[in-house]
């Protein structure tokens, strides 16, 4: 049996950090051999580990690649609401290291990317894309990362209205529900993902941490990780 991938975990007490970590537990796969949050040294717990996978907040991400750069460890982000400079920052130290930036580690939500593009290659000019997006009342960031990768996905079809709208709603303790509309011509097309459990982010984030030791250097998605 190969040794069990160690592990850097930066947020660790966050909601994503206490699923990975319960996941983890059961995993012979993974050894969760380092934690870190708000105040905590990244350096030396880069150091011990194979791998750092983070969901703390986006300003631990000049530190987070400082470490990896430092100590030549590939990364898993999946914090989400970077500024321009912070996703600069992410893309540079890519050059020299793998990393897996994501917003969204589900398999189910990845396919949604996939069968958004197909969608919008089709359906090009004559249908309006809409964005709806629905998170639990404490989520910082809005819209959601995965409303802003579904956006981007959307802005790269030919379309004749250049704006994608996007309604971001924050109430209870929704895990995550993202829906496409594509409303033409007396007819519309809904695409949606809702998920029921963040455990299903704490796998794919599992999975791109092994997947992504010994990549060579680059920016890599959660669909690069799946082969879609």
């Amino acid at each position: 049996m190969k040794s069990p991938v160690h592990v850097l975990l930066v947020g660790a007490a966050g909601r994503m950090g206490k699923t990975i970590l319960d996941l983890a537990r059961n995993d012979p796969k993974i050894d969760i051999v380092a934690q870190c949050d708000l105040g905590d040294a990244i350096d030396p717990a880069m150091k011990q580990s194979d791998v750092a996978i983070d969901f703390s907040h986006s300003g631990a991400v000049e530190e987070i690649c400082r470490a990896a750069l430092q100590h030549r460890r590939p990364l898993v982000i999946g914090t989400t609401g970077h500024s321009a400079e912070q996703r600069s920052l992410i893309e540079k130290a890519a050059k020299a290291v793998p990393i897996v930036f994501a917003s969204n580690f589900s398999v189910g939500v990845n396919t949604l990317f996939a069968l958004t593009r197909n969608a919008a290659e089709i359906l090009s000019r004559e249908f309006r894309p809409e964005i709806i997006e629905t998170h639990h009342r404490t989520k910082k960031d809005a819209p959601s990362g995965t409303a802003k990768t579904l956006s981007e996905i959307l802005s790269k079809a030919p379309r004749t209205d250049d704006q994608i709208p996007i309604q971001s709603i924050r109430e209870g303790d929704v895990v995550g529900e993202h829906t496409v509309i594509f409303a033409g011509p007396g007819e519309r097309l809904e695409l949606s993902h809702k998920a029921s459990s963040r455990e299903i982010f704490g796998r794919g984030a599992l999975r791109a941490a092994r997947w992504v030791i010994g990549k060579p250097p680059r920016l890599y998605s959660m669909q690069d990780v799946l082969g879609l």
